[in-house]
């Protein structure tokens, strides 16, 4: 079993910046794909990154390429999302995942990110 706990979240104006972070208990998820979706209330999960092999990749959803950056320690076993340029449509409930070799993701409880035009 993983958990997750992510912590970050909040209300910020367009333009400005975030930092989403995801923690990581229990089995070892060292070499195991992390990253982060998105929904929007009404709407489907979305993907908006993803981190592996160490940080040696990394993936992106086009809608937050050049504004969203994220990255890993694996000492910590802890994932961040720097969020900058923040844009209304951002506004979502973002959650952290693991995947899992034996079965489905694991997933994160989820963290409000609210920005305001």
């Amino acid at each position: 079993q993983v958990q997750l706990v992510e912590s970050g979240g909040g209300l910020v104006q367009a333009g400005g910046s975030l930092t989403l972070s995801c923690a990581a208990s229990g089995r070892t998820v060292d070499d195991l794909p992390m990253g982060w979706f998105r929904q929007i209330s009404g709407k489907e999960r979305e993907f908006v990154a993803s981190i592996r092999r160490r940080g040696l990749f990394k993936n992106y959803a086009d809608s937050v390429k050049g504004r969203f950056t994220i990255s890993g320690d694996n000492f910590k076993k802890t994932v961040y999302l720097q969020m900058n340029n923040l844009k209304s449509e951002d506004t979502a409930v973002y959650y952290c995942y693991v995947e899992n070799s034996a079965g489905p993701r694991y997933w994160g409880q989820g963290t409000q990110v609210t920005v305001s035009s």
